[in-house]
């Protein structure tokens, strides 16, 4: 492809190794992250007229699918049920909103508290330029159905911007110049990863491949490859695709569209200004534990169990009649008042049929929605459906023992996703060190995240236990902080809503 990979090669980086890497993620790693994808967002995937198809559909067994099993199958396929009850993707949503359903707070690591309200002000500058509370769902969001996430920070808007500056003496347009500063979502399906031979958990470069959507029409089929054929045979336009290779580390980055190198330049960072974000985390693996995983083969089995009962009650819903020494009985209508004669003595009607009870089914079916609580710690009171046998959750305490496995998982993924925004944050404060836009050491780059409550609390507890905090010797900002209230930008002391 003419790829010039002599600027990475003090990471190892060869136009071998990296076929291999994008043959391999290609050819491994795609197909069973489509998977996730699919049983996840379960889309309509093919079918015509009433009868669509829906992705989860591929793990029922043939007898309902009308695969080649089901010609030695008793019961024909044919005009056979399907349920399909997504019972993934709302487990992920409510995961999504414990972690993320309210604004995250940002406290620094800064030593005075004007220095500490400056660095917050930049870093929510940033951070809602990139999506703010939209941004932080998709990583969730992505992590939970992939097992992990990458967070590219983007800095070329900002050192163009910042072009020519000696340093800005003004907190307001350091705020504009960090809003150039650009995080953005690689998910697991563009991103391929170099690790480090030393260290799995080190990423030496990041390659970004994706399709891009271009301008330009070109034809199907086989006139699409000759162009003298275009105009000749014709076939249907379609719009262009490019294919598009980014290359980074932590001292170039390259740009490569359909093999042609459009960008090639230093990373003034001096390091690779991508976080990595496992999901739950995994040990001695690269990639985090998805969500998604273990719920597929309980998802198959009520889907399946779901589309038998669906086909019991259709066959035992209408009574059937089995008619005999009954002259024309087949073209007689059945309904009320109609009226049967007949001259044989021995005629008789018998019907066949009534809906009738299946204790073992519902069992079944109810342990398979049990299994998939234990397995996902999301049960439907997360959800916000409550079932009587639950009793009164007038108390607090009582609430959060109900959802204790929600509450449970949901403080695991605060560490995984916590430590990444953290590193975020970092190398936010990092780019705006580096352009001359606000001038930061090593020591106040850190920031520690302030996470809301997923489950609400008596607001007169808490107000009453920062109060008793602050009488402790705890800094006001800090209580301040707890509570979900940060400093004003401009240095105020009145305070304002995270």
């Amino acid at each position: 492809m003419g790829y010039r990979l002599g600027a990475f090669a003090d990471v190892g980086l060869s136009e071998g190794l990296l076929e291999a890497l994008l043959r391999e993620h290609e050819e491994r790693t795609l197909p069973t992250l489509r998977r996730f994808w699919s049983y996840y967002r379960n889309p309509a995937v093919g079918g015509s007229g009433r009868r669509v198809r829906l992705a989860q559909e591929r793990g029922l067994p043939a007898r309902l699918t009308g695969g080649v099993d089901a010609l030695r199958d008793d019961r024909s396929a044919q005009g056979r049920e399907v349920v399909i009850e997504n019972d993934i993707a709302w487990r992920i949503h409510t995961m999504v909103d414990f972690m993320f359903g309210r604004p995250v707070g940002l406290s620094s690591a800064a030593g005075t508290p004007a220095r500490r309200s400056e660095i917050e002000a930049l870093l929510r500058a940033a951070l809602e330029a990139s999506g703010g509370v939209s941004l932080l769902q998709d990583v969730a969001l992505l992590g939970a159905v992939y097992g992990h996430v990458d967070l590219l920070v983007r800095t070329d808007e900002l050192f163009v911007g910042s072009r020519g500056l000696r340093g800005v003496r003004s907190v307001s347009r350091a705020l504009e110049l960090a809003r150039l500063v650009r995080v953005e979502v690689i998910e697991p399906t563009r991103g391929v990863p170099l690790l480090s031979p030393r260290d799995f958990r080190r990423i030496d470069a990041m390659i970004v491949r994706y399709q891009r959507a271009g301008r330009g029409v070109e034809r199907e089929g086989i006139a699409s490859r000759v162009p003298w054929l275009n105009s000749a045979m014709g076939g249907r336009p379609r719009r262009s695709a490019h294919e598009v290779l980014e290359i980074l580390s932590a001292r170039r980055r390259q740009l490569y569209e359909d093999g042609r190198l459009l960008e090639d330049a230093p990373n003034p960072l001096g390091v690779l200004p991508v976080v990595h974000i496992q999901n739950t985390s995994q040990p001695f693996a690269y990639e985090g534990v998805s969500e998604v995983e273990p719920l597929i083969p309980l998802q198959d089995e009520l889907n399946t169990r779901l589309s038998d009962r669906a086909n019991r009650v259709t066959m035992q819903s209408f009574r059937m009649y089995l008619a005999k020494g009954v002259e024309g009985f087949a073209e007689a209508p059945v309904g009320p008042g109609q009226v049967w004669s007949t001259e044989n003595p021995e005629a008789s009607v018998e019907a066949i049929g009534g809906d009738a009870a299946s204790p073992s089914e519902d069992a079944h079916i109810e342990e398979l929605r049990e299994a998939m609580d234990k397995a996902s710690s999301i049960t439907p009171v997360a959800a916000g459906v409550l079932r009587a046998r639950l009793g009164s959750l007038s108390s607090e305490n009582a609430l959060r023992i109900t959802l204790l496995g929600a509450l449970s998982k949901t403080a695991r993924r605060h560490v995984t996703y916590g430590r990444g925004l953290e590193e975020v944050c970092a190398l936010i404060l990092r780019a705006l060190d580096a352009a001359g836009v606000y001038s930061t050491r090593e020591e106040e780059r850190g920031v520690r995240v302030r996470w809301p409550d997923p489950v609400p609390r008596d607001e007169s507890a808490r107000l009453e236990a920062a109060r008793l905090k602050i009488e402790l010797g705890v800094a006001p900002e800090t209580a301040l902080g707890e509570l979900g209230y940060a400093p004003r930008p401009d240095g105020g002391d009145a305070p304002g809503m995270d």
